[in-house]
């Protein structure tokens, strides 16, 4: 149940984790909460709330250590011992360097028994991009793609609009609003003038648009560098923002390139100091490749569709050839999906 509540904050925490909470007692529920959006109350509070007075040895579930410093709020490790829990079941420690394992201790330490562990991969996996930002210093990576039978993304003419069905563009759109980023290169902004907003009613919060721009490209009155959402452009340090750009306001973040290239992990690097804890790539088959090859891709989203594209169109990843069947890259298939005639095949590299 507290997992299902974490759920709940799927499109709101960022860059909070998504965390779930339940006190009960006497095989009893009394309270029920989750962390709704960042600078809210946590979980925690949200569930000792909703139980009331009556909570004097009571056992909590939470789906994270419950944070035992003063960020936005106060200790949720505090609520717990004034509200004489006796027990807590934690599913998985923070990693938060903050947090990871203090919380823990400081309940011990008031007496109330601490168990941990349960249930801990599904409660990892709710929050793959917070346990990897404070863990690798880095956000988890997702590349989108939509091919064809033939594995083409687009016809030798470079039209793609549209592989996908209606379903799958929706499905995307889900992703999107979950991402605290989308990244996509110069490439596509120039053949395409992509917005790369989310487009679901309901949905207040824009991720963070983020664009590989090496010579500085964007045109000044591109679709992604409008309202509402905020961009970013990452470029050569040796080669001199345009004054358009600058103008606009947009932040230009310059990186020292490699032959020309920019470097990608930097760019993730920089990213995760702004508290992006997911990013969704939607890019051409040059920059999903390289990320690809670089070992900097952490999940795939491939949507295919039964059509045929022919001969000499792109596929989703530039890289190789390749000399050896050693040399392949393997992937692991983690969920197959249908979505109207498409099918998401969801995958990690292996």
């Amino acid at each position: 149940m507290a997992l299902r509540l974490a759920g709940r904050g799927r499109f709101t925490t960022q860059p909070n984790p998504r965390v779930g909470c339940i006190i009960a007692k006497d095989q009893r529920i009394l309270g029920q909460g989750w962390h709704r959006v960042a600078g809210g109350p946590h979980a925690e509070i949200e569930a000792l709330d909703d139980a009331g007075k009556n909570t004097e040895g009571s056992t909590a579930y939470i789906t994270l250590e419950p944070c035992s410093h003063h960020g936005k709020t106060a200790p949720c490790v505090d609520a717990l011992i004034k509200a004489a829990v006796a027990r807590v079941v934690i599913a998985s420690n923070d990693p938060n360097p903050l947090v990871d394992g203090s919380g823990a201790e400081r309940l011990h330490a008031a007496g109330i028994k601490v168990e941990s562990g349960l249930m801990a991969a599904q409660a990892e996996a709710l929050n793959d991009g917070f346990f990897k930002r404070m863990r690798d210093g880095l956000p988890w990576v997702r590349v989108k793609t939509a091919i064809s039978l033939d594995g083409r993304t687009a016809l030798e003419n470079g039209a793609s609009k549209w592989i996908s069905s209606a379903e799958s563009r929706q499905d995307v759109q889900r992703w999107r609003a979950q991402s605290c980023a989308i990244l996509t290169g110069i490439g596509t902004v120039l053949a395409d003038d992509p917005n790369m907003t989310v487009r679901l009613p309901g949905i207040g919060r824009q991720p963070l648009r983020v664009i590989a721009d090496s010579r500085w490209r964007t045109p000044a009155g591109s679709r992604i560098l409008s309202e509402p959402a905020s961009a970013v452009i990452f470029g050569d340090a040796s080669i001199e923002i345009p004054p358009e750009l600058s103008s606009l306001g947009v932040s230009c973040v310059p990186l020292n390139t490699e032959e020309g290239m920019l470097p990608l992990r930097a760019l993730l690097s920089s990213l995760a100091s702004m508290e992006i804890n997911e990013v969704q790539v939607e890019a051409g088959a040059v920059l999903c490749g390289t990320l690809l090859r670089a070992g900097l891709v952490d999940e795939i989203l491939l949507y295919q569709a039964p059509v045929l594209l022919g001969d000499g169109g792109a596929g989703p990843f530039t890289f190789g050839p390749l000399e050896s069947m050693q040399d392949r890259t393997h992937l692991i298939v983690l969920e197959t999906v249908q979505l109207g005639q498409d099918t998401r095949i969801r995958l990690r590299p292996k």
